[in-house]
């Protein structure tokens, strides 16, 4: 028999934003990787080894590579495996038909979802540990975009540069943190304005245009 790697998207952070089938599959795993507090989280009973994801992730490959020998291998990853995950470095390590993904729910799919916004005309960006082409970022009129955001790059950093890029101050700016928790907040607000809130990082911005 052949072993999997099976990705289980996890959703954005509350359990009740898990698909049943990453749930089942992560509940019955004897080998799961994720990050700590999935791992503290979802892990079951039936776990005999487990991997923390770091920094090392070298070493994360290696302890896959290993399991694999002999069982399934389960690995967890936040939101949508196919959006910024560990689903890209596990495609360089390993074939593609022994992988397996379940998708959930990615935290950019969730806040076009709170603002009650159809996605599939947006530019998507990621600010997170990188920085889109600048090409990319040009204004034009109607746009639509979603951004990932870091430390470095959050909500207050990202709309000067968008307005350095030649974006209007009035160009509307909605900051998503926190997304599927309770203490869950989003604020509705313009480039020019959004100095003048709290910063956010590691949110989602969404600018209208």
């Amino acid at each position: 028999m052949e072993y999997k790697i099976i990705v289980a998207g996890i959703g954005p952070g509350n359990p009740d934003y898990m698909v049943p089938e990453a749930r089942r599959v992560i509940e019955s795993a004897r080998v799961l990787v994720g990050g700590r507090r999935a791992l503290s989280q979802f892990a079951g009973e039936n776990v005999q080894e487990q991997c923390v994801i770091g920094a090392d992730i070298p070493a994360v490959m290696a302890f896959i590579r290993k399991n694999l020998q002999h069982d399934d291998v389960v690995v967890m990853v936040s939101g949508d495996p196919g959006y910024y995950s560990l689903l890209d470095a596990l495609r360089r390590e390993f074939p593609a038909e022994s992988i397996q993904v379940i998708p959930g729910i990615s935290a950019m799919q969730m806040a076009f979802a709170r603002l009650a916004l159809p996605w599939h005309e947006a530019d998507l960006w990621s600010f997170h540990g990188r920085v889109p082409e600048e090409a990319r970022l040009a204004y034009a009129p109607g746009r639509l975009a979603g951004m990932l955001t870091d430390g470095k790059y959050n909500s207050h950093t990202i709309p000067q540069l968008l307005m350095e890029k030649g974006w209007p101050g009035e160009t509307g700016l909605a900051v998503c943190s926190r997304l599927s928790y309770e203490d869950e907040t989003i604020i509705r607000t313009t480039l020019a304005e959004a100095g003048k809130h709290p910063v956010f990082s590691h949110c989602i911005l969404v600018v209208t245009a």
